[in-house]
């Protein structure tokens, strides 16, 4: 994670992964987080790294972590705090991304204590001036600096921040949602309707596929024509892609490319170079659906009828790449059944590429092939197929 801290896609990926395997991962904290991602004694917990917030520099992390040890090992409340971190080095700028990306939290409610920056900070600097000019003297603090660390007042009447709106600061400073992911709600749903994004990422070109996740970013633009179409983002738990909506998509779906809109798209897989760009792939939007919380709360997969699946399907059999499902599986070919080496490679691969495309094995010779479902699943990646290629051959390796 402190490797990764700047690349928010691997970083998405470990904390899903640390979700997965019961361990929390917490937001940062000025009492408890150092510069690096860090193991909270005996807890299965890990603290996030004040490092990692945009707009703290490591300067200034090596204050607070001064500052905290001056205060005791923590500090005790805002007002020490302000008492201890020069606002010199931990300036306005820094607060600011402190408080937005939560890791001041236990003074107070995330709204409050930013509505109350300059207060906070005015007091750091009163503080820091007094001290500067003799007013404590060699053996401690003078009773006025002691009463004046006591003498900060919240105003309760600044604006309430809707949460929302907070949680777009924690995406914005950390790269991602930590304290709480609006999509939870939705995650059966996506997990049953959609393909992760993730894994959408290594698809082939041309694959069929649904993806589904939240609005982040929405952009619409009029072709030389006149027509409008748009170029939206979506992230869901394993990462973000971007969706192309092409002016015929468009006019179906105009009304559901609002930011925080969770949608589920059916398109096919597509590069950069489909819309004047060398970028990594895009989904080309076919159609869409807006899916409510209701929708998501009341999931039942048997139920649930997007009417993309059985699209995407048709659409995949008419397409450039008919060879590639929805779903797609990964086919072995293997003649010798017998072939204890091969069989052992191929436990190896399986287990060290776990993911969610099935694999099938087809033994024997033409005229009398078995074919036999695997319990393992595999992700389907480049180095993955290059592995299984090295063992069974390129031509007995196809997804399909």
């Amino acid at each position: 994670m402190t490797s990764d801290y700047d690349d928010t896609d691997r970083l998405a990926i470990e904390i899903t992964e640390c979700k997965h395997m019961g361990i929390a991962v917490l937001p940062p904290d000025v009492n408890e987080s150092f510069h690096e991602f860090a193991v909270v004694p005996d807890q299965n917990q890990i603290r996030f790294g004040l490092d990692a917030i945009k707009n703290v520099g490591h300067g200034a992390v090596e204050e607070i972590l001064r500052a905290r040890e001056a205060a005791g090992g923590q500090f005790k409340s805002l007002e020490d705090f302000a008492k201890h971190v020069n606002p010199s080095i931990c300036n306005r700028k820094t607060l600011e991304s402190l408080v937005r990306a939560g890791a001041m939290d236990r003074f107070g409610e995330r709204g409050l204590l930013f509505n109350n920056l300059e207060g906070i900070l005015n007091l750091s600097q009163r503080i820091q001036k007094d001290a500067l000019s003799g007013q404590v003297d060699l053996f401690g603090e003078s009773d006025s600096v002691s009463q004046m660390a006591l003498a900060l007042t919240l105003d309760q009447n600044g604006p309430e921040i809707p949460q929302h709106e907070q949680l777009a600061w924690e995406r914005e400073l950390l790269g991602l949602y930590l304290s709480h992911n609006p999509l939870e709600a939705y995650e059966a749903l996506l997990a049953g309707e959609a393909t992760s994004i993730q894994k959408t990422m290594s698809l082939p070109i041309g694959t069929s596929v649904i993806v589904g996740g939240a609005i982040n970013e929405s952009r619409e633009i009029t072709t030389k024509n006149g027509s409008k179409m748009a170029f939206v983002k979506i992230e869901d738990p394993t990462g973000e892609i971007e969706l192309v909506v092409f002016p015929k998509s468009f006019l179906k779906t105009a009304d559901i490319w609002q930011r925080d809109h969770v949608v589920l798209a059916q398109g096919k897989v597509g590069s950069g170079r489909a819309v004047g760009d060398d970028s990594e792939h895009k989904v080309l939007v076919d159609n869409a659906k807006l899916v409510t919380i209701e929708e998501a709360q009341a999931y039942e997969p048997d139920k649930f009828r997007s009417g993309f699946k059985k699209a995407a399907a048709k659409a995949s059999l008419a397409g450039p790449v008919a060879s590639i499902s929805v779903n797609p599986r990964l086919y072995l070919r293997l003649e010798d059944s017998n072939d204890q080496q091969a069989l052992l490679s191929l436990k190896e691969k399986l287990d060290g590429h776990k993911g969610d495309t099935e694999v099938v094995l087809v033994t024997g010779p033409s005229d009398n092939k078995q074919i036999i479902k695997l319990p393992q699943t595999i992700d389907v990646n480049e180095e993955c197929l290059r592995d299984l290629a090295g063992i069974f051959g390129s031509t007995n390796v196809v997804v399909r």
